[in-house]
């Protein structure tokens, strides 16, 4: 880290030799006036009706950071803060999934999204995967609240379960706020759980931070940017987003806020990297709009059925407005495509003509050419409404040769397999499937990176959601930005940056990991556990039974040998007799050796029926001897 007198020398260079962009937080502090410094960490207010003028009143003066701690733009030139500000990603760094990042400051934790993610292949039986939130519960005093950025699972998915330990208010705009609140109905939390509706423009207090929420446009509606407002300075979380100038539903992504809060002075952004390798733009979602018009056209005599994600609001309004103009009716299934259509309705983010909407047991009732199937299973999940289909499985809807079937999503990586399986499925029915040109993401592309760091121009830029390919990819970016390298942090999970605007460095770590959902159980299966699920998968399990007398040690009955998922019994007898054998020997010489320790005796008889399954099949099966007394 170089000193700071270095860093500011160097960033007054860079200044004057590429203009306006790299002006930073730390550059602007000595040139205000006393009116301008008394309003640095105040956001500025926009003529939003009540609520900006309630955070106005609440703004008037900025908190102060506990002992010692110096208010925000006061004092003599040399005077500075104590503290700094910590900013702590408990997940969602090194994947795209598990959402979540603590900022720290004196004696106020601010937490932004609280999601999980789906668990790989070979964690078998598990659910999901949440975070480990360790830190926030030996921290419990100071977190002041969780602060949502939009409604997807990997964002909000593990607050049912975070909620238990670390029982704070949620704040959040309204459709996110929605589907949080139909998580917590299944779990019994809405009673004790406070849920605080926030607009886009305000701004909430919390402790030692002030939050602003930010219009950006996503693949689900209400998603907010943040600004986060602390004695140390201005920090922007972008969330998920994407430059939309013509979104389906609502306004354009809010690019002036982001202009204005740069003029300001920020010390960090935080960017999402999911697409931070692709060129160019993200398509407007209407793109996808105008071929779903070419669709229809082209399969009026078929049934149509779409697979898409559940979440995806604008595309669901998009597949409801096309099938209407073709005179179709709409049928749902797919349980979260069932309750996300039902929340956007009522809250008022998806208008659905009358009489459009008909249930799944309706859909025999009209012809082929007058009904469209919305489900889910675009990722190839196996218990999917359409991997059912595909399948043969589903109680309602069975799969006609001439069915067209639309994929509206693109295969999320470690996906294509089970896409691909689903697909063929399909084709071997007679389906005609479609899965090109019917998708645009909801995430930045470069150009659009590159947009709002110009628009923010932050002093220190820390790449987040993304794989480590994707963090590296925003850094290159970063870098051609004119923002320099040591002022560019890839940091992982549990790592603390401390940061004000004399300088930046990781200074620690904290405990993080994954938390293993399976059923009602949460993080009572661990490494252990996954790892015997896994021998058995592979190899199988042989249990040998036995009973002995308990203090002669003599056998009274037994050894019985069951096997299971290792060979087929009745086809390998002499395989079983030979074991059989084995553990007999074993046995006695147990007894030679006087080993009467039943633990010993075990261990033993595993040893030995093992070395010989080896020897015999080149395969390691679980071996449990149990032993029952006589």
């Amino acid at each position: 880290m170089k000193s700071d007198n270095n860093m500011r020398t160097n960033n007054h260079e860079r200044q004057k030799k590429n203009g306006s962009y790299t002006r930073n937080a730390g550059n602007n502090t000595r040139k205000q006036t006393a009116k301008q410094k008394n309003n640095k960490y105040r956001p500025k207010q926009r003529s939003t009706g009540k609520y900006a003028e309630k955070a106005a009143l609440k703004n008037n003066m900025p908190k102060t950071a506990g002992k010692g701690a110096v208010k925000a733009g006061s004092g003599r030139r040399g005077r500075r803060n104590t503290e700094k500000l910590k900013i702590i990603p408990l997940g969602g760094l090194e994947q795209i999934g598990m959402n979540i990042t603590a900022f720290e400051y004196g004696e106020s934790i601010v937490v932004v999204d609280c999601g999980l993610s789906f668990p790989e292949d070979d964690m078998l039986g598990i659910d999901l995967v949440i975070p480990d939130v360790t830190y926030l519960k030996e921290n419990i005093s100071k977190v002041k609240g969780f602060v949502i950025t939009h409604g997807h699972e990997d964002h909000i998915g593990a607050l049912p379960y975070v909620l238990k330990e670390v029982n704070v208010p949620i704040y959040s705009t309204k459709l996110t706020l929605g589907l949080i609140t139909n998580k917590l109905k299944e779990h019994n939390l809405v009673r004790s759980t406070k849920l605080k509706e926030v607009k886009h423009g305000q701004v909430i207090n919390l402790g030692d931070f002030s939050v602003e929420f930010i219009k950006t446009n996503h693949s689900i509606q209400d998603a907010s940017a943040l600004a986060i407002y602390s004695p140390a300075g201005i920090v922007v979380h972008t969330g998920d987003f994407k430059v939309d100038y013509t979104p389906v539903f609502g306004d354009a992504i809010d690019l002036q806020r982001f202009a204005e809060i740069g003029r300001k002075g920020v010390l960090a952004l935080l960017c999402e990297s999911t697409n931070a390798e692709r060129q160019g733009f993200t398509m407007s979602e209407r793109t996808v709009g105008k071929v779903f018009d070419n669709l229809f056209n082209e399969y009026r005599s078929t049934r149509i059925i779409i697979a898409t994600f559940a979440s995806n609001v604008d595309r669901v309004q998009q597949i409801i407005n096309t099938a209407y103009r073709f005179g179709r009716k709409v049928a749902v299934e797919g349980r979260s495509m069932v309750n996300v259509i039902g929340t956007a309705s009522e809250l008022g983010y998806l208008r659905i003509p009358d009489n459009t909407l008909i249930e799944v047991d309706q859909v025999k009732d009209y012809p082929d050419d007058k009904v469209v199937l919305i489900t889910t299973g675009s990722q190839g999940e196996s218990m999917a409404a359409l991997s059912r289909m595909a399948a043969n499985i589903h109680k309602k809807i069975t799969i006609k040769p001439n069915d067209t079937i639309i994929f509206s999503s693109n295969p999320i990586p470690g996906n294509e397999k089970a896409v691909s399986k689903v697909i063929n499925e399909l084709y071997m029915k007679g389906a005609k499937v479609i899965f090109q040109d019917v998708h645009v993401s909801g995430h930045a592309c470069q150009e659009e990176i590159k947009l709002i760091y110009s628009l923010v121009r932050p002093k220190y830029a820390v790449p987040i959601h993304g794989e480590y390919r994707h963090l590296t990819a925003q850094k290159h970016l970063a870098e051609e930005l004119g923002i320099p390298k040591e002022n560019i942090f890839i940091l992982s999970s549990g790592n603390v940056l401390e940061l004000d605007e004399y300088g930046a460095e990781v200074t620690g770590s904290v405990q993080t990991g994954a938390i293993l959902v399976d059923g009602l159980g949460v993080g009572d299966v661990g490494n252990i556990v996954l790892r015997d699920r896994q021998h058995l998968a592979e190899d199988g399990i042989m249990i040998v039974v036995m009973t002995l007398e308990r203090h002669s040690n003599t056998v009274l009955a037994g050894p019985d040998i069951v096997s299971r998922g290792f060979v087929y019994v009745r086809e390998s007898e002499d395989l079983m007799d030979h074991a059989r054998e084995v553990v007999e020997q074993a046995l006695d010489t147990c007894i030679e050796k006087h080993i009467t320790d039943w633990g010993k005796i075990k261990l033993v008889v595993k040893d030995a029926v093992g070395d010989y399954l080896w020897k015999r099949t080149k395969r390691r099966p679980m071996i449990l001897p149990i032993i029952m007394e006589a």
